[in-house]
């Protein structure tokens, strides 16, 4: 039956128990499929998840506006720590300690997430001290949204961190930059670490003794992450990690360049004590402390010493047998300046 002058159709005639009943013509069924699927909390204006997509897309807009750090210049990123979500690299450190410890080593961050109400003690004081003086970015967001955002299986105790990409270094710009400064090269490369922990102990030694930098390779390495700038205490601010697609490569134009590759080893062939090339261009190679150098590296080096330790040792850890021999060129060039002057 056609409609006429605009008019709805009626609806058909149904019989049952109540009798004869005549439908709505499809204006109820229209009237339950409502306006659509209801919008994500962050789209609806009026909710708090929506507020906080705000206050953070103004928080990454300010932070670009702030534009990148000095050439070569760490940007870091692993403890109590996750990626952000999926296609960031940036992590989230999570937990009042580790939040803590970031923050006072000076882990470069973007913005600081506090969960709404928090209960205060002396860390969470410290932290907000720390950020506001910092200029990081404070945001209060629900428990859930925090939870989410530290991830399912984080104990964010009300509080975390996000650290953006660590900026790495160039290895040929390393060393360039260090040959117009009229220094004396000094570098460590790490073969094979993946321990964060020992990255951050040789960044720090490479600082103390007086070196210009940390190379790591692209592959099964470790990377510069909240946790190896925690372990760093603050080194890695002023000492870059430069990344080498290929180490080898990067070690056999270190040697064009004249730099000595000298790599450690248990069973070097020359003893640690006395190195009669240690005032010369040097980059120190270290393995990990099951597999040591790999074959191409150690074929590549030209010379790999060994460390005298006792017989009831069997190998020393890698962060510390580069810091012993870091000392020992130290020690050694600065007697030949001394004798020379």
């Amino acid at each position: 039956m056609k409609s006429s002058g605009g008019k709805s159709r009626g609806g058909a005639v149904r019989k049952g128990r109540k009798g004869a009943q005549v439908g709505s013509g499809g204006n109820g069924r229209r009237a339950l499929e409502g306006k659509g699927p209801t919008p994500k909390a962050e789209d609806r204006e009026y909710h708090v998840a929506h507020k906080n997509k705000v206050l953070r897309e103004r928080a990454a807009a300010k932070q670009a506006g702030r534009g990148g750090g000095r050439d070569g210049a760490p940007r870091g990123a692993s403890g109590a720590a996750r990626r952000a979500k999926s296609g960031d690299e940036s992590e989230i450190v999570t937990g009042r300690n580790s939040v803590l410890e970031a923050l006072r080593a000076r882990i470069p961050a973007t913005t600081l997430y506090i969960a709404a109400r928090v209960e205060m003690d002396d860390r969470m004081k410290e932290i907000l001290s720390i950020a506001t003086g910092r200029a990081i970015p404070i945001l209060e967001i629900m428990r859930p949204e925090l939870d989410r955002l530290a991830g399912r299986d984080a104990v964010h105790q009300g509080v975390a961190l996000k650290v953006p990409p660590y900026e790495y270094a160039h290895p040929g710009e390393l060393l360039d930059r260090t040959l117009r400064s009229d220094e004396t090269p000094l570098f460590v490369a790490l073969d094979g670490i993946t321990d964060p922990r020992n990255l951050g102990a040789i960044i720090r030694s490479t600082a103390a003794f007086g070196g210009q930098g940390v190379i790591i390779p692209q592959r099964r390495s470790v990377g510069m992450t909240a946790s190896a700038w925690k372990t760093s205490a603050g080194a890695a601010a002023r000492t870059p990690v430069a990344m080498a697609p290929n180490l080898t490569q990067t070690l056999k134009a270190f040697k064009q360049a004249g730099v000595f590759v000298l790599g450690l080893d248990g069973d070097g062939d020359v003893s640690l004590p006395g190195l009669s090339f240690a005032d010369r261009p040097v980059v120190i190679v270290v393995g990990s402390e099951g597999k040591g150098l790999s074959r191409l590296v150690t074929e590549t080096c030209d010379a790999v010493v060994s460390i005298p330790i006792s017989a009831a040792t069997e190998s020393l850890n890698a962060g510390i047998a580069v810091s012993v021999t870091l000392y020992e060129i130290a020690k050694l060039r600065a007697e030949s300046s001394g004798s020379a002057a």
